[in-house]
């Protein structure tokens, strides 16, 4: 998959540490959403979703075999993330949205 191929404009989604808990969260956002893009660089995983981007804390526990802290665990690997983000105690919500008439 060539990120030359794809238009990744209206994708939403977080770059996360790599490690342990990145792969959970990654592993977990592909459980909840359609058309997942992982971009791994090494240190780090951009993760873009078309539009809208989920992930639970439930769905990260599964993966990660024991209790999350939300959303504060997730807010310590996130360095960076694209789009409008919800965070409350039990998901996170990154929504694309486009400026339309500003200048």
């Amino acid at each position: 998959m060539s990120s030359t191929s794809t238009n990744v404009y209206d994708h939403v989604g977080p770059v996360l540490q790599a490690g342990t808990i990145g792969s959970a969260v990654v592993a977990a956002i592909k459980d909840l959403n359609q058309d997942v893009l992982v971009m791994d660089r090494g240190a780090y995983l951009r993760v873009l979703v078309p539009g809208r981007c989920i992930v639970t804390r439930e769905a990260i526990e599964e993966h990660l075999g024991r209790s999350f802290r939300f959303p504060g665990e997730l807010e310590m690997i996130m360095s960076a993330f694209k789009g409008a983000i919800q965070l409350t105690t039990d998901e996170a919500v990154w929504q694309f949205t486009a400026t339309v008439g500003q200048g």
